[in-house]
């Protein structure tokens, strides 16, 4: 790739993840192209600029906002295009900005779950870098208008960007992403992509789907579904498992090593009240913590990514042979929730547990 600065860089687009990184690049010099399918927000990107507010400050910068339409009006190819959509949009953009990316350009997944082999089997595998994103908690609450909750990673030592290649190079074009990144927050490249990978997928699985179904915080939820900590240690146990069994080195997960949550997850189950009888029931108003990207989906009543977490997880578990009942049974519940037949509500978490008990039975050939 050419000089940083010179680079022509896009991000198909322009939600939370996409705007965020284009403005705080644009501050530093850059000249990205935000393009994005929303009228609105295209329109507000042009006329009043993204605003950005976080932990750092609030400020407003103009980008170069770019409808989807308008890309057939662009001559000169891309160096680095960032695929920034919801993962089940991943094949169409990637398919899409194949066309717009430069010989030696490359397409990075900017994204929740493991979308890098589907950007690699369009772009090329030569032409496709990773990039997992990891605790930056953003939300787009209105046409160009970005929030993030939380300190940066820089104020906490936490890389939030780790960028590599998927064959484990240390390659200078994976460094030169980093450095670009690190303009934004704490960044750097890694030889363990796949591992990177599949700890961000733990994080997102554990506790993002199943407050998505309850309406509540991470906190608030712990106190009204006692079962809740104990069934999200049970989705990381199982996703690790099946990294494990894929050959994966899993990076740690929440500051623990993967093998810890073998360990811990594994102990027996706490002295809990029958489900359905748990503790204090809190309001259903997402109180006690950030709104993670699932429950975001949830209340704007947009479809969820849940295939591409728990959903994912499942699917692999079974291609390797290894159970998955707590991740199985959470995909249930949450497209219910999603589907509208079930109203977020923390009783569902109790749902979650009778089916991962259910499974459990059948699978000792018990009544269920």
């Amino acid at each position: 790739m050419s000089e940083a600065t010179n680079l022509r860089i896009a991000f198909m687009g322009g939600g939370a993840i996409g705007s965020y990184l284009g403005a705080y690049l644009t501050r530093a010099g850059f000249a990205p192209v935000v393009i994005d399918p929303w009228p609105a927000n295209v329109e507000a990107m042009r006329t009043k600029g993204i605003s950005i507010t976080d932990s750092q400050g609030t400020f407003t910068i103009p980008v170069q906002g770019l409808h989807l339409c308008e890309l057939q009006a662009v001559r000169q190819p891309f160096d680095l295009v960032f695929i920034a959509m919801k993962s089940y949009d991943t094949a169409w953009a990637a398919t899409l900005m194949r066309e717009y990316l430069a010989p030696a350009g490359c397409m990075v997944s900017a994204q929740n779950g493991l979308n890098d082999e589907t950007i690699a089997h369009i772009a090329g595998y030569e032409r496709t870098v990773g990039c997992t994103i990891s605790s930056i908690t953003v939300a787009l609450e209105g046409p160009g208008i970005v929030v993030r909750g939380g300190r940066s990673g820089r104020d906490r030592g936490y890389d939030i960007f780790r960028v590599g290649e998927l064959n484990g190079v240390l390659s200078p074009r994976a460094q030169q992403i980093a450095a670009i990144l690190d303009h934004v927050d704490a960044a750097r490249a890694t030889t363990n992509m796949w591992g990177e990978r599949w700890a961000k997928l733990a994080t997102n699985s554990m506790g993002n789907t199943l407050t998505a179904m309850s309406g509540l915080g991470a906190e608030a939820l712990a106190d009204a579904a006692p079962r809740f900590p104990y069934l999200r240690d049970h989705v990381v146990r199982e996703t690790v498992m099946v990294a494990q069994a894929l050959g994966v080195s899993v990076e740690p997960i929440a500051g623990r090593p993967a093998a810890a949550w073998l360990t811990d997850a594994s102990a027996a189950e706490p002295d809990l009240p029958p489900a359905g009888s748990g503790g204090r029931r809190a309001r259903s108003d997402g109180a006690g913590g950030w709104r993670a990207s699932t429950s975001q989906d949830i209340a704007k009543g947009r479809r969820t990514e849940i295939d591409y977490l728990n959903g994912y997880v499942s699917r692999r578990g079974r291609e390797v042979g290894v159970p998955t009942p707590v991740n199985d049974a959470i995909v249930t519940v949450l497209k219910e929730v999603e589907a509208g037949s079930r109203a977020p509500d923390p009783a569902n978490v109790d749902r979650v547990w009778e089916l991962v008990q259910a499974a459990r039975a059948t699978s000792a050939g018990r009544p269920a």
